[in-house]
């Protein structure tokens, strides 16, 4: 009997241990993301340059990259998944580390660092100049006590926090001349990055490339622009089926109300917290 005793309980705290288990591994970020070819583009028949991709990981953590490649590059598609590709499993891999010091600058610089590092080996394989894979490149680890984030060119991140107020954690970077930006593969390009830890319980969060930062920022200063976004968030909010969700944001991308106003390539990133 009480061998029985023994094997029920070792069986009920097996329960418990794999239930405790996977409560944690339950993330409460929904995020839908889309990139889509901008209409320039489609008329000279090039590929969409964006790139964006996001990973939730466990403790509610959720990490995520937004890569615009050079319109004057080659290969700037190319150029822009490596960095996406890179940055997030640099991301990733620190994270999931036992490492209890951590470092949120460290963690954004090393994944500019691998991402840049990608992209260098790979103008050797193409055996090409490394400027034909340039590209900017936006990365991003968000908690529900904090975002940090690392910026390199144009495009923006903004988070919504709980009491509504939403905020730039990065902006649009320039060059010297108009319509110029900072890419990945310019010289000094990772020391000058944008880097921010915002301090904070993030709602709402959005990424995205240059070609929505005209419409969804208030330029030069690059404050958000709040109708953009609330509509936007409202929905991230109410996802019940993500591949849904994506093609209705494609949608939006491709509609006349942003079309008429931009040709370039679009990529949006949103997500929001419901703990």
């Amino acid at each position: 009997m009480f061998k029985q005793l023994f094997i029920k309980n070792r069986s009920f705290l097996s329960v418990v241990k794999l239930y405790k288990i996977t409560m944690n591994l339950i993330c409460h970020w929904q995020v839908v993301a889309a990139s889509v070819t901008g209409k320039s583009h489609e008329k000279q028949n090039i590929p969409c340059q964006d790139a964006q991709g996001y990973k939730r990981l466990s403790n509610n953590q959720l990490i995520f990259a937004v890569a615009d490649g050079a319109g004057s590059a080659k290969l700037a598609d190319l150029g822009a998944n490596i960095a996406v590709k890179i940055a997030l499993e640099t991301l990733e891999k620190q994270i999931n580390s036992v490492d209890i010091n951590i470092v949120w600058e460290d963690y954004l610089k090393l994944a500019l660092n691998e991402a840049l590092t990608a992209i260098q080996n790979e103008s050797v394989t193409q055996e090409i100049e490394v400027r034909e894979l340039a590209t900017t490149l936006i990365i991003g680890i968000a908690t529900p006590e904090l975002v940090a984030v690392a910026q390199v060119g144009d495009g923006a991140i903004v988070v919504e926090d709980k009491t509504g107020n939403i905020l730039e954690l990065t902006i649009p970077a320039s060059g010297e001349y108009l319509n110029e930006t900072v890419f990945l593969v310019s010289s000094n390009a990772i020391e000058t990055a944008q880097i921010n830890l915002w301090l904070g319980q993030p709602k709402y969060l959005a990424a995205f490339s240059d070609g929505l930062q005209m419409l969804a920022l208030k330029m030069p200063e690059g404050k958000p622009h709040h109708p953009f976004f609330s509509p936007l968030f409202k929905f991230v909010e109410t996802i019940t089926d993500e591949t849904d969700a994506q093609e209705q944001l494609m949608g939006f991308l491709r509609s006349p109300r942003l079309t008429q106003r931009t040709d370039d390539d679009l990529t949006l990133i949103l997500a929001s917290f419901n703990p």
